[in-house]
């Protein structure tokens, strides 16, 4: 356990950057779920909302470092393609 006072509230920065990063991979991972669903029913409108949403919120993510700019790069590459592919 810390014993310094700088160490203790080191503990305590790390612990709410945690909870903050892990709402936002939650929040992305709501949006993949969401986007998936939409893309498997063959809806265009909804499919290519949830794309956009899901993309302002990875670069985002990928700006603040809680995931790396080419694994956000990556997703947004894979579902593009297949929201473009349903929308043909």
């Amino acid at each position: 356990m810390a014993h310094t006072p700088s160490a203790i509230k080191h503990l305590r920065q790390t612990k709410k950057r945690t909870e903050r990063n892990v709402a936002v991979k939650k929040n992305i991972t709501y949006l993949k779920r969401q986007l998936l669903k939409s893309i498997t029913a063959k809806d265009t409108v909804k499919a290519k909302d949830w794309f956009n949403q899901l993309v302002k919120h990875l670069d985002k993510a990928a700006l603040k470092n809680v995931i790396k700019k080419n694994t956000a790069s990556r997703n947004k590459s894979r579902l593009s393609k297949k929201v473009n592919a349903i929308s043909k």
